[in-house]
Order: structure tokens, then sequence, then C-alpha cells
């Protein structure tokens, strides 16, 4: 069987995310039982390609029950370019943290996890945190299905995976974010659309291990579980990394190589 027959088999995994909400609605985790109560401290959740806020309206509302004050991103539908999208993520982030008086935390789902990444890169005196989920840090690669639909919808946007599409959000991916800011990336070895290896931060920031699909990591118990120990501990929790971190006598790299 070649590659691309492969590939097809393994999106057909992704049908199994509505079995990760039926746990989840069954597990302890989604009433508060057994973590950690947050301090009212901001959340914003930024969703993935194609998707929109109500697409992580259950981790919104969990957020809200277990003592934190959740945000939607207000960035519409992410189908559109990531310039456009990132500004409008910034513009929430400064209204939030203007309204609470807090740097806030963000958490992103897959492109959503580069467009957090990017807005702390622009904006690290606002952000106090950075938690992806599924996200390809180390590089923009993702299953060839998903690749040809971002070029089509662009296309149909009449827009370039190019120039000024990416200018801001390659800029802030480049930053180095400060190493008071916590980071920590959640990655699946069978999550079918983004590659194992690409979903780790390459800074020493915590990378930790769930068992699930990729549409399904905002319903999964296992990946609440993970996201309430992470916002109830500022700095990133001692989890057996997927790269080891670099000495401290080496420069911190940025979390993604970006073709030229």
């Amino acid at each position: 069987m070649d590659t691309q027959q492969n590939q097809a088999r393994s999106l057909w995994l992704e049908l199994l995310a509505g079995l990760e909400w039926v746990a989840l609605k069954a597990s302890p985790v989604y009433y508060g039982l057994g973590i950690p109560r947050g301090d009212g401290a901001p959340v914003i959740l930024v969703p993935g390609f194609l998707a929109s806020d109500l697409s992580l309206l259950e981790m919104h509302l969990w957020l809200g029950r277990i003592g934190y004050r959740s945000f939607s991103s207000n960035i519409g539908r992410n189908d559109d370019c990531p310039d456009v999208h990132l500004e409008r993520l910034c513009e929430t982030i400064a209204r939030v943290h203007r309204e609470t008086g807090r740097p806030v935390r963000l958490i992103g789902h897959s492109l959503g996890g580069l467009l957090a990444r990017a807005a702390a890169g622009h904006m690290p005196g606002r952000v106090a945190q950075v938690i992806t989920m599924g996200t390809p840090l180390g590089s923009l690669r993702s299953h060839s299905f998903v690749q040809g639909l971002v070029r089509k919808v662009l296309r149909r946007r009449r827009r370039e995976i190019a120039g000024p599409c990416l200018q801001s959000f390659a800029a802030g991916l480049r930053e180095c974010l400060p190493r008071s800011m916590s980071r920590a990336t959640i990655c699946s070895k069978t999550d079918p659309v983004v590659n194992w290896g690409d979903c780790a931060e390459i800074d020493g920031a915590a990378s930790i291990e769930v068992k699930g699909t990729h549409t399904g990591m905002p319903v999964s118990p296992q990946v609440y579980r993970e996201v309430a120990r992470l916002l109830a501990a500022p700095q990133p929790i001692d989890r057996r990394a997927l790269l080891s971190p670099p000495s401290a006598d080496k420069p911190r790299k940025p979390p993604l190589a970006l073709a030229a």
C-alpha cells in the first residue's frame, strides 16, 4: 500500500473523536473533581484551522467551572491568512489584559497554537503562559490532505501562503519568549494530522504525551487533566521531554523553522 493510501487510512482514526467527547462527559475531570482549582486567571482559547470559537465551547465552559475567567479569541473562522487572525487575537489579548489587569494564559489547538505562540512573541509582557494542543511547532508540516485543504481555502480567498500573509505571523514565531513565560505542548503519537516529532517544543518547555485523535484534543479528558495541572503551575511541569532541552550555554532557538 502506498503512502497516500496509508495516510487516507490513518485519517479515519479522527472518527474516534466522538468517543473522546463521550468519555469526557463521563469523567470526574469534567465536573472539576480531582484536579486543581483556578484563581480567576484569564484564559483565551484559540481554535484550529477551519474551526471557530464554538469548537472550544466545551473547554470554555469547563474552565469557568474550575475557577478561571475564560475568553474566546474573537478571530472568527480560522480560514484566512495567519496575519489576519493574529491581529485579531492580539486585539483580544490587549482587551482582556486591560479588563482583568492580569497577564493572560493562551491555549491553542493545532493552528490556533501557532497563532497563540506568535501572539506571545509580539506581546510577551501581556502573556503569562502558552499551552498548545496538537500544534506543529517544529515545522509547518501536517498531513498531506490538510496541506492541500489549506491551499484550496486560501486560493478561494485569493491569498498566498507567503509574503503579506505570513510576515507578522512568522516574526512572532521567531521571537524567543522570556523564560519567565510558562510554555507546554500536548501531543499524541496517534495524531494522524500532525507529526509527533513536529509537535514538540525545542527549547526545554514541557512536552506532554496523551493518547487520542487530533480533532478530539479539545474534548479529551486526559487533555483536560493536563491543562488543569499546567494552568495551576506557572512553571513548566517536569515531564518526559519529546526532545532533549538545549544546554544552558547554547542560544535558544525559535520554535518554528519557516521555509525561506
